[in-house]
């Protein structure tokens, strides 16, 4: 398919990658999004890539054989975060189409990299943060922009999931392990869809396993305006997710805020001095909800709106990165 070319009613996508994600999310949602088939699938291992080919219907290729076919149209990237950069890369200049999975890379660098690719070949290139295209949030900022909140003053933030397995991927730093990088950084994103784009890290600590993969963190960022974030993340913790938005006239909390079921009706709490207010809205199943927006993208071909996507992509590298640094000494080991 040439570089940048649009494609025909139906986006043929190639899996590359077998991950958790892929399987009890985001390939499962595919059947529920019009235009989009799964078309390939490829593995580190022949024998994984040919059950998930059964399990959804596609056919079991090997990652260099997916990125040539002519049946695929675009790539959806679940790999370890460590190669994210490397086949991400290799599927934009074999003129596909790339959904990946955060986050999108390692480093600052490596987010510019791809993004200026993406460009010069003309192609979409979407980070897979699919709580950004649940309406929940949409209608928080329409709320704080519409000055329900009056001044806004403080935003905060945490993800925070149970210990994993000593196994589990996230705690191999040669793969890209770590909580900043898996959970840390949806926070940072929420803290750019509502606080705009010009945020710096003003103070970061992170705490270490003993196998030198960051485990936890507490961030605090600043934006051009003033308002002040304080965000915590982490895989020692007891499960949160949620935000909460502190203005001059009113607080706005939202639970579930990164992962709510796609059953689960938001609840926006918006608490005055003498007065609580409770807003119900619709549920909603993010991951199809990402899984359209790109698929409409991808089948229009890449227009200007395109650069804002990356752009957020950039600047959530550059303030992991900036979490990173500012840690310094204050990282510990426990």
């Amino acid at each position: 398919m040439p570089a940048g070319a649009a494609v025909s009613r139906v986006l043929r996508l190639g899996a590359l990658g077998c991950s958790s994600i892929a399987a009890r999310r985001t390939l499962p949602a595919l059947s529920g999004v019009d235009g989009l088939a799964l078309a390939a699938v490829a593995a580190r291992s022949p024998e994984k890539a040919a059950e998930f080919g059964r399990r959804f219907g596609a056919t079991a290729m090997t990652y260099d054989e997916l990125l040539a076919s002519p049946a695929v149209d675009a790539v959806y990237v679940s790999l370890p975060t460590a190669l994210h950069h490397e086949w991400t890369r290799k599927a934009l200049l074999a003129g596909k189409h790339v959904l990946c999975e955060k986050p999108l890379t390692l480093n600052h660098e490596q987010a510019v990299d791809l993004a200026e690719l993406a460009a010069k070949q003309d192609l979409v290139l979407r980070e897979n943060f699919t709580f950004v295209h649940h309406p929940q949030h949409a209608r928080v900022r329409e709320l704080l922009d519409g000055g329900r909140l009056g001044e806004l003053r403080t935003f905060s933030a945490a993800f925070g999931i149970p210990p994993l397995p000593a196994e589990d991927i996230r705690h191999q730093p040669a793969l890209g392990g770590g909580a900043l990088l898996d959970v840390g950084v949806y926070p940072l994103r929420a803290a750019l869809f509502l606080l705009g784009p010009q945020l710096r890290v003003t103070g970061a600590t992170l705490r270490f396993d003993g196998r030198g993969v960051d485990v936890a963190g507490h961030a605090l960022i600043t934006s051009a305006s003033g308002v002040t974030a304080s965000l915590e993340f982490g895989f020692q913790h007891s499960y949160r997710s949620r935000y909460e938005l502190w203005g001059s006239a009113a607080a706005l909390s939202l639970d579930r805020a990164f992962t709510p079921p796609p059953g689960r009706q938001p609840v926006l709490r918006i608490e005055e001095q003498d007065h609580v207010e409770e807003l119900w809205l619709p549920p909603a199943h993010q991951f199809q909800l990402s899984l359209r927006s790109f698929t409409a993208a991808a089948l229009a071909g890449r227009d200007e709106s395109e650069a804002a996507w990356l752009a957020s992509s950039v600047d959530t590298a550059r303030l992991a990165g900036e979490v990173l640094a500012a840690a310094g000494e204050r990282a510990v080991t426990r």
